[in-house]
C-alpha cells in the first residue's frame, strides 16, 4: 500500500534506527518489546498517541527514527487517527499496525503503512517489521 518512495529518516542495514512501539496495553507492550528488541537494538515505547506524537516532534529522535509500531486498541485517537496524523507529521515513516478485533486493512488508508491482522505471532511481527525497514531503505538507496 505505498505511494513512492519516502525520501527521509530509513533504516539502512548495519545502522541502528530507533523503532517507536505505541501500545496502550502494559502487559501487550513488554511481550512486543521484547520481541523487537530480540532483533532491533532500539526500541521505545509510549503508552497512547499523545506520548507518541510529542516524541516524534522531537527532531533528533525523528530524526532517527525508523518505524512505527501502533497497538493501540482504545477509544479516543486510536489506531486509523493516530496513524492519518502521524503521516502529517512523518510522511516518510512506515508503520506496522497490529490490528485489533473490530479493525481491517481498509481502516488505513494512504501509504507506507502495513496492517498485520489478529492471530498474529512474534515471528509475523518481526518478519513484517524488518520488511518495512529494508523496505524503505531499498527505495532510499
Amino acid at each position: 500500500m505505498r505511494h513512492g518512495p519516502p525520501p527521509g529518516p530509513c533504516w539502512l542495514p548495519g545502522l541502528m534506527a530507533t523503532i517507536l512501539l505505541v501500545d496502550n496495553d502494559p502487559l501487550q507492550a513488554f511481550l512486543r518489546r521484547s520481541i523487537l528488541e530480540g532483533q532491533f537494538p532500539d526500541v521505545e515505547r509510549v503508552g497512547d498517541a499523545a506520548e507518541a506524537l510529542c516524541l516524534v516532534e522531537q527532531q533528533q529522535f525523528a530524526g532517527n527514527l525508523g518505524l512505527v509500531v501502533s497497538g493501540l486498541n482504545m477509544p479516543g485517537i486510536g489506531g486509523p487517527a493516530f496513524v492519518a496524523e502521524l503521516h502529517t507529521r512523518l510522511p516518510k515513516v512506515p508503520v506496522l499496525v497490529l490490528g485489533g478485533a473490530s479493525e481491517a486493512a481498509d481502516d488505513y488508508a494512504g501509504g507506507w503503512v502495513r496492517f498485520l491482522p489478529r492471530p498474529f505471532t512474534g515471528e509475523e511481527m518481526l518478519t513484517a517489521a524488518g520488511e518495512l525497514l529494508a523496505q524503505c531503505a531499498c527505495e532510499t538507496v
